[in-house]
């Protein structure tokens, strides 16, 4: 499932993209027909992510809320511009999302010259080819919406909610999620997040899955953070110091802009040239415990466990953990 810092990058590239153009909205698969013909020819005012929960604001105070949840995904093409991959840092007036890495074609902000799924799962498998045959392509699969200007069109498939909303069900949606580094200001988020997790008679490695306590974290997150704090995930909420509750939104702070600003789940700190490099290129160099299981720790060379919680795999060192 695509975790925060994706949903954030979509909403910035829609923002970049989309934000001000007059779009045409269709369902090609059909199970989204009443609502594209609310938004068609509508433009798009906003576009901001809150967590894992996407909306894109059109004209009359009308808006597309998405939750990709684990098979959506966004395919974005068009916007012929050159394809880029130097300099480092995209021109103000090149029309990429501008970041680090952001003009990779690797990335989520990358040149819209190739066809890219949205998906943190699938993000760095490109279509390759050198440009687009004709605008706007086919849609390919089951594209539950189609949002088309004159030069881009975006395809969502498999999301798990899409919704036309006014802005009192934005609000609604809104009011249920815990707080978001990039939406709140620090310190408030800090404390909403240290209101929902003391005194909980729950695990820790379930809270943070709890999109009402703190917006945005998946599965890898999830263990990335715990291990940064060497916490051990069965720990209730209840008998976390605030002090430990505090630590671990900060760090959700800084990963999640490690995140978004590189487009990867980059969470092991302090790595030579040499490792970074290998980081980027390789999942498997990326994390800490994720998708580890078996494996030694990197720290203490225990065999990182693997159970299930609540459906979902949870991966943790017994012993950096305790």
């Amino acid at each position: 499932m695509p975790e925060g810092h994706s949903v954030h990058r979509i909403a910035r590239q829609f923002a970049r993209q989309f934000v001000g153009q007059q779009v045409q909205a269709s369902s090609p698969q059909g199970r989204f027909a009443e609502g594209a013909a609310i938004l068609d020819g509508r433009t798009m005012t906003d576009s901001h992510a809150v967590g894992k929960q996407m909306f894109l604001e059109f004209d009359e105070a009308l808006w597309l809320r998405v939750h990709l949840g684990i098979y959506g995904a966004w395919d974005f093409a068009g916007d012929g511009r050159r394809r880029a991959t130097k300099p480092r840092v995209a021109p103000a007036d090149s029309g990429l999302v501008v970041g680090a890495h952001e003009e990779s074609l690797a990335s989520i902000g990358a040149p819209r010259r190739t066809r890219l799924r949205m998906a943190e799962a699938e993000k760095e498998s490109v279509v390759a080819g050198a440009g687009l045959a004709g605008f706007p392509p086919e849609p390919i699969g089951q594209v539950r919406v189609r949002l088309l200007t004159e030069r881009v069109v975006a395809d969502l498939r498999g999301p798990t909610a899409c919704e036309v909303l006014d802005a009192a069900g934005v609000q609604r949606v809104v009011d249920k999620l815990g707080p978001d580094p990039l939406i709140d200001e620090a310190k408030a988020g800090e404390e909403r997040m240290l209101a929902r997790v003391r005194g909980r008679r729950v695990p820790i490695g379930l809270l943070l899955m709890d999109q009402s306590v703190v917006s945005g974290i998946g599965n890898v997150y999830r263990a990335e953070i715990l291990f940064r704090a060497r916490l051990d995930p069965h720990l209730t909420g209840a008998s976390l110091t605030d002090d430990t509750i505090r630590d671990l939104w900060r760090d959700w702070c800084y990963l999640l802009g490690v995140g978004v600003e590189t487009g990867q789940m980059l969470t092991m700190d302090g790595l030579d040239e040499e490792a970074q490099r290998a980081a980027r290129r390789n999942r498997a160099d990326r994390y800490w415990v994720y998708k580890r299981e078996g494996l030694p720790c990197r720290i203490c060379r225990t065999h990182i466990a693997l159970e299930m919680a609540a459906a979902r795999k949870l991966y943790w060192c017994p012993n950096c953990q305790q």
